[in-house]
């Protein structure tokens, strides 16, 4: 395998479950259902290549090429014509421009392991200090031409800080992805990715043959001067796809041997790459179509940031943001996200998934992979505003009833909770787990009767709060208790309890649903 357009390396998986290893344009085979690799960053990298790839080669220009290319694919045939256009700036190994690598073969440049091109690997600091617990070196040694290509391109577009002159990638390191889904698990994997590729101007074959899509057609903006930087207002929109902003050479050895990643055996292993500072660096704003943004709508000159993997992982608090645009308190979805709403929905008939993944970055450290999978829901644009509306306020009403509940198992349990520094995030998680179901099931009333009615407001409300008084009871008392910690405890509960019924929690919303203080009991049966 050499070329990533014509030659059989990413593994599928076909409608009967069975893997096989295929060219790019099987993904417009109606029996190829997803792709079968062997780590989760991987899988995640493997949409977004073949979703950039389409975007290159086949970009819709209105909504109506969109949809019939949706409703009846290209053949495979027709498919890999169209990705043979492109064909020369996907070679892996050999002579000329190499896919996602510098033009300057950087033979006076230092060489690393190739496990290092792995995210999570240790650091060299984390080796010298002996403290690589979980994470273990030597793991990986050897890589097939087929992960070695995944790792690169999975590098370059997630690339965190990497020392002094190792840049970012262009939305920064651990970026999070939000992708639509269709819900069946068994559909095709041609409308899996066609559903993300946006609606937009096609390239022509000038710009592909040059480096204002693919960088590592010309010769790397060497980054060490200021005024060096590559800003979204000189570049192409496909650049979004292909930045590149790590100087990296593979070294391809000849000779027999196990692929660390898949087991598999190969004749041509990649076991080191050269490498060296100073690549492309992507500064500024940017809106890469696969990702959501905040801005400070107060500082409208301030660049805009890319949402990152955070501790705690992807959960539903994160889904509104994810899913709905809010320009007045600087909330961007991904463009993908934002044109379903606007143009693709009005074609697909099943309710579709979001589906948000990434890294969780500590500067160069990886302290996860998150991924998460919600519900899409389909909204009658008349009642856009008010269904947004209320669907920000039933998430409030969870992240005030997590956050004290939180505090308040802190003061339950430490007699100075001030003093400590434990936050319980992991109850605070639990919480969002917990209350997520009962959540969505609100959501889909809201967005089906176009407002949240009375019935389920009581129901949402007395689950969302009895969730946080479970919770609380389960880790305060499963510990043990003298004398002091019992009244600590009795009164942390009583403290609880008030709030959650008090009148200043969520007046807005008691008021609006005539919500009133039930017993615990009684709340159950109601909801």
């Amino acid at each position: 395998m050499n070329n990533l357009v014509q030659d059989p390396w990413l593994y599928y998986r076909l409608r009967d479950n069975s893997i096989t290893q295929l060219p790019l344009s099987a993904i417009a085979n109606p029996d190829v259902v997803d792709f079968a690799l062997p780590r989760a960053d991987f899988y995640g990298a493997a949409y977004q290549f073949t979703i950039s790839l389409l975007q290159t080669c086949c970009s819709p220009e209105e909504g109506e090429d969109w949809y019939n290319w949706y409703e009846s694919p290209p053949s495979e045939q027709a498919l890999s014509e169209t990705f043979s256009k492109a064909a020369h700036a996907f070679n892996l190994f050999g002579d000329g421009p190499l896919f996602m690598q510098d033009l300057d073969p950087l033979q006076s440049a230092g060489t690393q392991n190739v496990n290092t091109l792995l995210i999570e690997t240790p650091g060299d600091n984390t080796l010298k200090n002996n403290v690589d617990h979980f994470i273990k070196r030597g793991q990986v040694e050897a890589m097939s031409p087929e992960m070695a290509a995944l790792a690169l391109f999975t590098l370059q577009i997630n690339a965190p800080a990497g020392g002094v002159g190792y840049r970012t990638g262009l939305r920064g390191g651990g970026p999070l992805t939000t992708l639509i889904l269709p819900n069946e698990e068994s559909t095709s994997l041609w409308h899996k990715l066609w559903l993300n590729v946006c609606i937009a101007p096609k390239a022509n074959d000038a710009q592909l043959h040059s480096g204002q899509i693919f960088p590592w057609l010309t010769d790397t903006k060497v980054s060490k001067e200021k005024g060096t930087e590559v800003l979204f207002k000189d570049a192409h929109f496909l650049t979004h796809f292909w930045a590149m902003p790590r100087r990296i050479r593979l070294q391809p050895e000849e000779s027999l041997g196990t692929c660390s990643l898949t087991g598999h055996e190969c004749d041509v292993l990649v076991k080191s790459f050269a490498t060296t500072n100073y690549g492309n660096n992507y500064a500024g704003s940017w809106w890469h179509p696969l990702t959501h943004y905040r801005s400070n709508p107060k500082k409208p000159h301030e660049d805009n940031l890319s949402s990152k993997g955070q501790p705690g992982g992807i959960q539903y608090k994160q889904w509104h943001a994810l899913c709905f645009a809010n320009e007045r308190e600087g909330n961007h979805p991904a463009k993908v996200i934002d044109e379903f709403y606007d143009i693709k929905m009005d074609y697909v008939d099943q309710q579709p998934r979001l589906w948000a993944f990434g890294f969780d970055m500590d500067n160069m450290k990886a302290r996860g992979w998150y991924d998460s999978q919600f519900p899409v829901f389909f909204l009658d644009e008349a009642k856009r505003a008010s269904v947004i509306h209320d669907l920000n306020q039933t998430i409030q009403i969870a992240m005030e009833f997590s956050s004290m509940m939180r505090t308040l198992i802190k003061e339950a349990l430490f007699d100075r909770p001030k003093d400590v520094k434990a936050d319980l995030a992991q109850h605070t998680l639990s919480y969002w787990q917990r209350s997520e179901r009962d959540f969505f099931i609100a959501a889909q009333a809201i967005c089906v009767e176009g407002e949240l009615r009375s019935e389920d407001a009581k129901r949402w409300f007395y689950r969302a709060l009895n969730t946080a008084l479970d919770i609380f009871d389960e880790v305060v008392l499963s510990t043990s208790m003298d004398n002091k910690a019992i009244a600590r405890k009795v009164a942390a509960r009583q403290k609880l309890t008030a709030w959650l019924h008090g009148k200043k929690i969520s007046k807005d919303f008691k008021r609006r649903y005539n919500l009133k203080t039930q017993d615990k009991e009684a709340q159950a049966n109601d909801a």
